[in-house]
């Protein structure tokens, strides 16, 4: 029995013509139709979740540009500061380098503050605190008032670079929550790029106005930080731990593509905090005396916020100016010329890790990045250890610096900060975050503080052959203790340490984790 077409262009069995008003051709028709129907609702409502997500990421991510714009207008501004206060080298490493040692209590008092007012008003006060500082480092008459404002600063950019990593990780959907936690990351980097900006373009002011200016531009994002209050939610996990359950399921129906995964998040949500509430113990203890799955949560966490500064990025971009300087650089506006070079560079390659960290996942982009780091380290250390001054220095000093940032901004820059806001328990999750952060701010003020003496000591290619060798170490740290945690979701990631014979160097298959999960479920049932 074969096929023909009859005369309307359709094919029937031979001997059966089928024709316009065909009932069964008028069915698949209307079949198609509605599924067309629900494709495009389908479509409609991802593209609606996925803006809505990164809105919310992008306005959680708005307090860590004022940690990037400080850090960039720092290395230009100290210049006329120290020009216009007279005060000594000395002094300049405490003025840059207070900030970050005091951005520790922000980052101690603000995962214990998150958890009693909330992610998002913690982001708030985070933003508040700062302008208050920044005001005052304005109209500072005096060293002594600089400090001051210094000072605050510091508080606030303590509270927001915990905070923003934590908010966003637990908002966003699984499949998407690597790149989009990267966000703070890259808005740092724009903070740093437009700090050099403004170092270049307010340069030609007088010494005494100049810096004033290049800090009050700070205060901008104030304005943008309060308007993003009105638009993002309260992240879902802090919401049940609240008991407010409606408002999170709320949250997570904006936020995920799936009402089915939405009730599956909720329930592992739920689960998590049922586990972490029969705890009697206070989480400072739990911290100061942790479970073994706890222990290597914190080694991990701690230890790559610590290995992300005391591998001198901070030097390179604090201090670029005098790295340049002494390459045989002597022009100011060819050395802040340089330094916005560097912050292009930085910005630029914090799109490549956007871009592969949720397809290639963490701890290949760790590996990269601190390879790469070890690598142009040396190299400038070698440069100005060897050639001394002149145009082939100062071209090899700014090739370098620039690929130190960039390997830096495609691994161990953003994913520090994802791994952190990932790997730890609801319970602890905010105040072992904070740990993480306390780590890093420390090992940051210590590189500013110190970079200056030290170079005086051994000069300044061997201090980068030292950062060299601490680059090195980050190398042996990510590939012996830190698992990959791309496409799971949070509760599942905390699965991967509890599980006692789970190897810290393989990838563990969803599959295994979610039985995991739910054998865990079981026993509480």
């Amino acid at each position: 029995m074969g096929f023909q077409e009859n005369g309307n262009g359709d094919l029937g069995l031979s001997g059966i013509p089928l024709g316009t008003k065909n009932k069964y051709k008028r069915m698949n028709s209307e079949f198609a139709d509605d599924n067309d129907d629900v494709w495009q609702q389908q479509e409609d409502r991802r593209n609606s979740t996925r803006k809505y997500v990164i809105a919310c990421a992008i306005f959680a991510s708005l307090n860590n540009v004022l940690l990037g714009y400080d850090v960039g207008v720092m290395s230009g501004a100290v210049i006329f500061i120290k020009e216009d206060l007279n005060i000594s080298e000395v002094q300049v490493e405490f003025l840059i380098g207070i900030l970050s040692i005091v951005s520790l209590l922000g980052s101690l008092g603000g995962g214990r503050t998150s958890d009693i007012i909330g992610r998002k008003w913690t982001m708030a006060l985070a933003a508040v605190v700062f302008q208050a500082g920044a005001l005052t480092m304005t109209l500072a008459p005096s060293y002594a008032v600089l400090m001051i404002g210094r000072i605050l600063a510091g508080i606030g950019i303590g509270f927001g670079v915990m905070i923003s990593p934590i908010y966003i990780a637990e908002i966003s959907p699984n499949v998407s929550r690597g790149s989009l936690t990267t966000y703070p990351e890259i808005f740092i980097n724009v903070g740093i790029l437009l700090g050099y900006v403004s170092n270049y373009a307010f340069s030609g002011l007088s010494a005494h106005i100049n810096w004033r200016v290049m800090l009050a531009v700070g205060i901008l994002p104030a304005v943008f930080i309060g308007f993003a209050l009105f638009i993002i939610p309260e992240s879902p996990r802090w919401l049940v731990m609240q008991n407010r359950i409606d408002e999170a399921r709320a949250v997570l129906l904006k936020t995920n593509e799936d009402e089915k995964e939405v009730e599956e998040r909720l329930a592992e949500i739920q689960q998590a905090a049922g586990f972490a509430n029969c705890e009697e113990q206070p989480v400072w203890r739990e911290l100061l005396f942790p479970s073994p799955a706890l222990r290597r949560m914190l080694i991990t966490g701690i230890g790559i916020q610590c290995f992300q500064q005391i591998s001198g990025i901070d030097a390179s971009v604090y201090y670029s100016p005098e790295i340049f300087q002494a390459a045989g650089v002597e022009d100011k506006s060819k050395l802040l010329a340089a330094t916005v070079v560097v912050g292009i560079t930085k910005t630029i390659f914090i799109l490549v890790a956007l871009i592969l960290i949720d397809k290639l996942g963490r701890r290949p982009l760790l590996l990269i990045s601190t390879i790469g780091m070890t690598v142009c380290l040396f190299s400038v250390g070698a440069a100005l250890s060897l050639f001394g001054q002149g145009p082939l220095v100062i071209a090899l000093c700014i090739l370098f610096v620039c690929g130190n940032v960039a390997f830096f901004s495609v691994g161990l820059g953003p994913v520090c900060w994802v791994l952190t806001s990932e790997i730890f328990p609801l319970r602890v999750r905010a105040q072992a975050s904070a740990l993480g952060a306390v780590g890093n701010r420390v090992c940051s003020g210590l590189i500013a503080m110190s970079f200056l003496s030290v170079t005086r000591a051994i000069t300044v290619g061997g201090a980068f052959f030292l950062f060299s060798g601490i680059s090195a170490l980050a190398i042996v740290f990510v590939y012996t203790l830190v698992p990959e945690t791309k496409g799971k979701s949070l509760e599942q990631i905390e699965m991967i340490f509890q599980n006692e014979h789970q190897s810290h160097v393989s990838e563990t298959e969803l599959g295994d984790v979610e039985q995991l999960v739910k054998n865990k479920t079981g026993l509480t049932n």
